[in-house]
Parts: C-alpha cells; sequence; structure tokens
C-alpha cells in the first residue's frame, strides 16, 4: 500500500512535535518535512529522524501531498493557495478564522479536497452528537456554555464552544448573532429564554474543558468533555487525514468522519 505524504505547518510547535512523533510510528505514513516560520531556529535543520524543517511550504509540496495545518489564521490562507496551485489535500485544526477566512476555505475546496475540524478529538465530536441530541430533547431548558484552557491560548470563546453554539442554535432555528452573550457584566436585565451564554476561563496548563448546561425549573443537566492531553486531537488529526486521502475535492469535517467511519461502521 503507498503511504501517505505528510507535510506538518506548525512543526517545531507542541501539536506539530506531537504530529511528528505519532505519524512516524504509523506505517501508513512518510513524513515527507515540515514548515516553520521564516527565522525559526530550525529551518534547514532535521528533527525527529530525519524530518526536516522548511520555511516555505512551495519547497516540497507536490500534488496529492497532505498537509497538516496548526498554526495560527493568516499563515493557513496563504497555505491554502499553495495547496490549491500544487493540487495537494489539507487538514486544518487552526482555530480563530474570521468569517471571511471560513469562506476564503471553502472556496478552495472547491478546487482541493479540504479538511476543517476546531477540534480534532473524535470524543469531542462524538460529543457534539449528544449535544445536538439533547438539544431536540429538551426543547424547554435554558442554555449556557463554558470553557476552560490554558493560559497560552490566544482566541475566546474556543472553536468548539463557538461549534456547539452552531448546533444548538442550528436546532433551535436561532440567528447565532443575535442570541450569543459573551461573559456578563453590570445591569444585563432578566435572562431571556433563548438567549446563550458562552463564558471562557483562561488558566493554569487545562488542555480544554467543554460543558453544556441545560436549566429548567428546580433542575440543571450538566453535559461536559474534558480532555486531558494532547495526544487525543493529534491522533484525531491523523485519521482526518487517512479519511481525506480517500477523498476527491471538497469540504469536509470530522461531522463527516463521524458519519462514514463510526456511527455508519
Amino acid at each position: 500500500m503507498k503511504k501517505i505524504n505528510l507535510i506538518i505547518c506548525g512543526v517545531c510547535g507542541r501539536m506539530g512535535s506531537l504530529l511528528v512523533e505519532l505519524a512516524l510510528k504509523d506505517s501508513d505514513f512518510f513524513v515527507k518535512g515540515g514548515i516553520e516560520i521564516k527565522n525559526h531556529p530550525m529551518i534547514g535543520k532535521e528533527i525527529k529522524s530525519g524530518v526536516k524543517v522548511f520555511d516555505t511550504l512551495e519547497k516540497i509540496v507536490e500534488k496529492d501531498d497532505i498537509i497538516v495545518d496548526f498554526t495560527v489564521p493568516e499563515a493557513t490562507i496563504n497555505f491554502l493557495e499553495i495547496v490549491k496551485e500544487k493540487k495537494g489535500k489539507i487538514v486544518i485544526g487552526t482555530t480563530g478564522f474570521k468569517e471571511e477566512q471560513i469562506l476564503k476555505i471553502k472556496e478552495v475546496s472547491v478546487y482541493v479536497p479540504v479538511f476543517l475540524s476546531p477540534n480534532m478529538s473524535i470524543g469531542v465530536n462524538l460529543f457534539f452528537e449528544i449535544i445536538r441530541y439533547a438539544t431536540k430533547l429538551l426543547k424547554n431548558y435554558e442554555i449556557e456554555i463554558q470553557e476552560i484552557h490554558h493560559h497560552f491560548k490566544k482566541d475566546a470563546p474556543s472553536g468548539t464552544a463557538k461549534k456547539i453554539a452552531e448546533i444548538i442554535c442550528n436546532e433551535r432555528n436561532l440567528n447565532i448573532g443575535e442570541i450569543l452573550t459573551f461573559g456578563r457584566k453590570g445591569i444585563t436585565g432578566e435572562r431571556r429564554f433563548n438567549e446563550i451564554g458562552i463564558h471562557s476561563l483562561r488558566i493554569g496548563d487545562i488542555v480544554g474543558e467543554h460543558s453544556v448546561f441545560y436549566g429548567g425549573i428546580g433542575e440543571i443537566i450538566e453535559i461536559s468533555h474534558r480532555c486531558y492531553n494532547r495526544e487525543v486531537f493529534a491522533l484525531g488529526a491523523l485519521k482526518a487525514t487517512k479519511f481525506l486521502n480517500k477523498k476527491e475535492k471538497g469540504f469536509y469535517s470530522m461531522e463527516d468522519y463521524i458519519q462514514e467511519e463510526v456511527i455508519n461502521v
């Protein structure tokens, strides 16, 4: 069986390093190289069993290579143009995209296969399915979302919390731009039934915790997902890579993976 050529963007970061480590142990992959920002001290050097670090994607990407990207939105948008030109494929785990950047990602997926997920954990994506079902079931309950991450995280709320809010709004036919409240301060007035509060905590080295609270009269139902290490994200990203390797041009997400590889197996 032909190996999957893998190029990892942000290769010297926490997620990038872990991806290299796990991919080298998996016989389905050949780690072709890694990408880092210009002037990074590792440029031109080798890490982890001969994986060389480059400062530009153009130097190594070829047709059907799969790029796994855990960087920043601006870098991801640049990588997309190169992937499109070279007819590669890309798995995106970067978070914090603006609406216009999401549209750009979807535009590129018309030409090449693109996989985007704010959270690569298989467990958290099954958690999304549970939230979808719970929201259908608990029609008369108020809903609040809480997320907790380490103090290094740059964006808030997390991409996962935004995804949870999107799922809830889709199930209740709500306009997400009108009903979200990000924390509360001052005299806010009584809570509207359809209002959804998102609360972000940044503390210590917590990898990621997400909770959804359904409140009724005299009771609260809490559904939570807690992640204790980053390996779940890296393993999920590699599973997404194998999934995307079988696909033609188009836009894919963990929801597609869950439906095809988990639920319908």
